[in-house]
């Protein structure tokens, strides 16, 4: 019975990655949302590659994230991360993990809207502020309250990442969980799209 199950699953996420074609599979969400973590399961499922734009960009500059900011300012970091985005995905099919501000660059949202599925990982702020306190490479909480910081970050930016094709919470349950909802929901979107083209006049 459970290798006819994972036979089933197999077929599904083949299926899943046949109609993607050559598009990516964009992660969007805050810092701590789990984009990188989902996204290499979610890579593994359906056999393609998974990229984390945070990576290619500090291979692109030599420099750590924390570095760029520290020596550049934001305003260089989000040009380079908006060029490296544009490259990536003229790369796919993949499952690419975005930082957590370049869904707000205008530009980058255009160029997923055309070469990709965004789906957001949408997570509540105690969950973020558990995940983020673990790690000390986040240039933008290096304030005296990264509390208030991250707060607000989430007031400008949600609204942006509800644009995204797709919006998948990001909680407590295990980062697979997490996967498998992402996978249904891609597959509910690709439905839908299919649906629409068959009733379009």
């Amino acid at each position: 019975m459970q290798t006819d199950v994972r036979r089933t699953d197999d077929e599904r996420t083949r299926l899943i990655a046949s109609r993607i074609g050559a598009r990516s599979i964009v992660l969007v969400g805050m810092m701590g949302a789990g984009k990188t973590t989902v996204g290499k399961r979610l890579a593994s499922r359906l056999n393609i590659p998974f990229v984390d734009a945070d990576v290619e960009i500090e291979k692109a500059a030599a420099q750590t994230i924390p570095e760029i900011f520290a020596v550049h300012g934001e305003p260089y970091f989000r040009d380079g991360e908006r060029r490296v985005i544009a490259r990536l995905l003229n790369e796919g099919p993949q499952v690419l993990a975005t930082g957590g501000g370049s869904y707000m660059n205008a530009d980058t949202r255009a160029a997923i809207e055309r070469k990709g599925i965004s789906v957001w990982l949408d997570a509540d702020i105690a969950l973020l502020l558990a995940r983020v306190r673990k790690r000390a490479n986040r240039p933008l909480l290096n304030t005296p309250d990264p509390e208030g910081t991250l707060r607000r970050l989430i007031a400008e930016r949600y609204p942006v990442y509800a644009l995204a094709d797709i919006r998948v919470s990001s909680s407590e349950a295990p980062h697979d969980q997490v996967c498998e909802d992402v996978i249904r929901s891609i597959q509910a979107f690709l439905d839908s799209r299919s649906a629409d083209k068959e009733t379009a006049p």
